[in-house]
């Protein structure tokens, strides 16, 4: 199909809800590793991996040879019979968890097994009300729209029935919070009376968490707690250290169970652990998986303890596809290879590296207000103005945008207000890489910035 043809059908016969990236859209042919292809055989750096999917590589070899062979003896059977890939894989799966998380349910995405977690914390705690964090994202269906607390993803329809948000603990564009607060070798440039190792601010905001318990739960108690180890599409935002630990202890307080959406921070992407809650210190009681999962394949869990896992016991529930032969074969390759390839050491490595050069950036251009992250999830906000931190003009980040296209790049954007680029590459990147876009985006905010 040509390029025209292809802009034709997807302005007509596609929903008007997609999102197409680019002035002039990338039409993607085909992928290697960390490189993308588009139909006329350039080449760019993904730097956003299919929105944090591709773990260990386009097509990687190992992945792919695990698909094909798998599909050569079965593609699919009901769960309901036995068959040895989806055992091998939940046992492997559980492995990487610590404690008791020692059930899977499998799902298609991360939005289904969010979905599935909620139903689950609910059933379990006997109480529907549930909080999230504000500038959350946790999937679009119509069940999670209340939990996902970013108002341009929410439709007018009547959702969130029972779920409450609570102020976000953000240490760069909240009340409170400043240059010790974020587990991260970048800090904001805010001064606060906080200590590298004693957090006011995290106190603060876990005050308004238990404010939200105080006030809005009833009789004091609650369902669930949704929340991610770092937070992705509302822009890479990290929370003063200390804070999920706290949250936690006051949400199991109230008998309430905790879910940690690993969507986009798990598999090692973080790099100093292999779980992003597991870089808070803290115990989920159900942890939600996707993207990563599968390298790109349609896969997510839901992973709980055998004791919550008791209630899904009291009725029949069913996946079709969730736990399929060909989705467990490649999952098991995803995380052999992340062990083989040592990519969680290696994300820690050059995620650090490259968080310290922008870091460096950051001090040539003022249009960069905050640089964030870990590991291999970076994110660049960029501002009008470092003191007042007001978001730069659309047109500006726009153009800036694609100039990073037009020299080579692919770069994510996110955020409340759209002006944080996120980095989030498939984990084989290299260092060269990493230096070919630094430089693209140095030379793309100069030529665009003056």
């Amino acid at each position: 199909m040509s390029y025209e043809e292809t802009i034709k059908v997807r302005k007509t016969k596609l929903s008007p809800a997609l999102l197409t990236y680019y002035k002039q859209p990338v039409m993607v042919h085909q992928g290697k590793m960390q490189y993308l292809f588009d139909t006329n055989g350039r080449r760019y750096i993904d730097l956003f991996a299919g929105i944090v999917t591709v773990s260990v590589g386009h097509c990687h070899p190992k992945v792919t040879a695990a698909a094909t062979e798998q599909m050569k003896k079965l593609w699919h059977t009901t769960n309901i019979y036995l068959h040895p890939s989806i055992h091998e894989y939940a046992s492997k799966l559980t492995d990487t968890l610590p404690g008791d998380l020692k059930v899977v349910y499998f799902t298609n995405s991360g939005s289904e097994a969010n979905d599935l977690a909620l139903h689950m914390a609910r059933l379990y705690t006997g109480v529907f009300d549930t909080l999230s964090l504000r500038n959350a994202y946790h999937g679009a269906s119509p069940y999670l729209m209340g939990l996902t607390a970013l108002s341009t993803w929410r439709f007018n329809t009547p959702t969130g029935f029972g779920i409450h948000q609570v102020m976000n603990p953000d240490p760069y564009r909240g009340p409170w919070g400043g240059k010790h607060c974020r587990d991260s070798i970048c800090q904001t440039d805010r001064d606060c009376d906080c200590k590298p190792d004693e957090c006011i601010s995290c106190d603060l905001y876990v005050d308004q968490l238990e404010d939200g318990l105080r006030f809005s739960m009833p009789k004091g108690r609650v369902g669930g707690f949704f929340a991610e180890s770092i937070q992705g599409v509302g822009g890479t935002v990290q929370y003063p250290k200390g804070y999920l630990k706290k949250a936690y202890d006051a949400v199991h307080a109230k008998g309430g169970v905790c879910i940690s959406d690993e969507v986009q921070t798990g598999f090692g992407r973080l790099g100093s652990h292999f779980w992003g809650f597991e870089t808070h210190a803290v115990n989920p009681d159900i942890v939600t998986m996707a993207k990563g999962m599968g390298n790109g394949f349609p896969m997510g869990a839901v992973v709980t303890t055998p004791k919550i896992a008791e209630v899904m016991g009291t009725a029949l529930h069913f996946n079709t596809f969730g736990g399929n032969p060909v989705a467990c074969a490649v999952g098991m390759a995803v995380l052999e290879i992340i062990k083989e390839d040592n990519l969680q050491e290696h994300c820690a490595e050059l995620g650090s590296y490259m968080l310290k050069e922008l870091q460096n950036m950051k001090s040539e251009f003022t249009c960069i207000g905050d640089v964030r992250g870990k590991g291999l999830m970076i994110g660049v906000e960029m501002v009008e103005d470092r003191s007042s931190r007001k978001p730069l003009p659309a047109d500006k980040m726009a153009d800036i945008w694609e100039e990073t296209k037009d020299q080579g790049i692919l770069l994510g954007k996110g955020g409340f207000y759209g002006n944080t680029f996120r980095i989030k590459p498939p984990m084989c990147l290299k260092k060269d890489d990493v230096d070919f876009s630094l430089e693209v985006l140095r030379s793309s905010i100069k030529k665009v910035m003056g």
